[in-house]
């Protein structure tokens, strides 16, 4: 289970096309499945591709090159690209000539062994191969099953400008790290994405300032885990480095300083910390900048330090909950979200009623919730028997889902009679008279459409809400 979950895992694969249309007489399918950095991945793989000749199309029937960028968090993840690679199947029957490839996370996992089991598979590729897909492809199109899954320990693909795919023209990602070194021991990451590895700061800074640049008004910082970001310049490693050359190093807390002076009008957020390492030098800077958002998702997993212990998590229940002190003491506005992972190896009755518990005492805005998924090679699966039953599993998750459900009904409303400085992100789903935007704390908010323009900020007073969703009008 990955910590970068801002984006939904259950949700669908997406194609993703670039915003300014087609410029290329070769077609590109892309489709993702996963966390944002498949989703910050799939544009780093198109804007190599589009050097090579290659636009983008959201009609799979149409392409030259289809390639699904694919999540190995949990085997349920893993059935549905099966599924969709039959879809494909289909398409390439009509038209032989197609290829297919699978990236990221699963081709990793899965490397040679795709190739055999999924006959329709033209290239498997691993997250840190993507500048080797134009050879890949000629492979391909000569009739060899192409694959190249090595892990780097350099690659942080810091000097390729995304290509937006399926943007907003107002918020964009910005990955800033690869890799995890957190051995969690339910965890594929560091197998899928190997070691990890920072961006020189200056590509980032830079990166920030074209966006801006060019029109986008909020940024989201991606890392398997932010609060190791650290760069010392020189190529040297953070495990080599002394204290010393760590205190002049750039880390986390100064980075988001250095992202959020590129413009007080360009919104900052980030994705995704972990509990051991966010340090109050963070939370500081988050409550000095207006344009940091005061939101944090701040994965939990269980709410027993036992368990914990067992999921090599690096702290224990009252470490966590120590956390969440100081984000509300220093910053006492702010959103947070967590993960949950129900039915863990060994979990008992009275350690899921404390998960329930450190919920009922954090009170969250949001999460993301599941139950227990084995993945082969990961601690877990070698050391600790997958021994609770998958109805106990399913049933304490209703559990959790039920708590939440209601503290975020309680967090939504709280913010009923407030004024908040929305980004206008486009017109909403639901009414064309509606805009729709997102406050600081990340709360999805609607305000009749009057004269808003989209990448522009309104004050909007909120008078009434929905379950999920904030409703108000816009003042001066």
């Amino acid at each position: 289970m990955i910590e970068n979950k801002t984006i939904d895992e259950n949700r669908q694969g997406e194609a993703l096309v670039i915003e300014d249309g087609n410029v290329g007489g070769k077609k590109l399918f892309l489709e993702s499945y996963g966390c944002q950095m498949n989703y910050s991945d799939s544009e780093i793989v198109a804007s190599i591709l589009s050097k090579d000749g290659y636009s983008t199309t959201d009609k799979a029937e149409e392409a030259d090159v289809i390639l699904v960028n694919t999540c190995a968090i949990r085997d349920n993840a893993e059935q549905r690209v099966r599924q969709r690679l039959k879809d494909f199947k289909k398409l390439k029957r009509k038209n032989p000539d197609m290829l297919v490839g699978v990236l990221g996370c699963m081709a990793e996992r899965l490397k040679t062994k795709f190739l055999e089991e999924e006959k329709i598979v033209d290239m498997v590729v691993g997250p840190d191969s993507y500048r080797d897909l134009p050879n890949l492809i000629g492979q391909a199109e000569d009739g060899h099953r192409a694959i190249n899954v090595i892990l780097s320990k350099e690659e942080t693909y810091a000097d390729i400008t995304p290509v937006r795919l399926g943007s907003n023209g107002v918020s964009a990602f910005i990955s800033i790290m690869r890799g995890c070194d957190n051995m969690c021991s339910f965890c594929v990451v560091p197998f899928t994405r190997g070691r990890e590895r920072s961006r020189n700061p200056e590509s980032i800074l830079a990166e920030a300032r074209d966006l801006f640049d060019k029109g986008y008004r909020e940024v989201t910082l991606l890392g398997q885990n932010v609060d190791s970001f650290l760069w010392s310049g020189g190529g040297l490693k953070k495990e080599t480095l002394t204290d010393e050359q760590k205190a002049s190093s750039v880390n986390f807390a100064k980075l988001l300083e250095m992202v959020a002076l590129v413009s007080p009008d360009l919104r900052v957020r980030f994705s995704t910390s972990h509990p051991k390492d966010m340090t109050d030098n963070v939370l500081h800077v988050i409550a000095k900048y207006e344009n940091v958002c005061k939101y944090i998702h701040l994965p939990v997993q269980s709410g027993n330090s036992r368990v914990l212990d067992m999921m090599n998590r690096g702290y224990d229940r009252e470490w966590y909950l120590g956390r969440i002190e100081s984000i509300k003491k220093i910053i006492p506005e702010c959103g947070i979200s967590t993960d949950v992972i129900t039915g863990f190896c060994s979990e008992t009755e009275e350690e899921h009623q404390q998960t329930i518990s450190l919920m009922e005492s954090v009170v969250y805005d949001f999460a993301y919730m599941f139950f227990y998924s084995e993945r082969p090679k990961t601690l877990a699966e070698r050391k600790y028997p997958d021994d609770i039953p998958e109805e106990v599993k399913k049933r304490r998750l209703a559990e959790v889902i039920d708590v939440q459900r209601a503290h975020s009904a309680i967090r939504i409303k709280g913010m009923v009679g407030k004024t908040y400085r929305v980004l206008v992100e486009g017109i909403s789903k639901k009414s064309d008279d509606m805009m729709m935007g997102r406050n600081s704390q990340n709360a999805v908010v609607v305000f009749p459409k009057q004269n808003c323009v989209k990448g522009t900020y309104v004050n909007v007073f909120v008078d009434n809400c929905t379950s999920t969703t904030l409703i108000g009008k816009v003042i001066d």
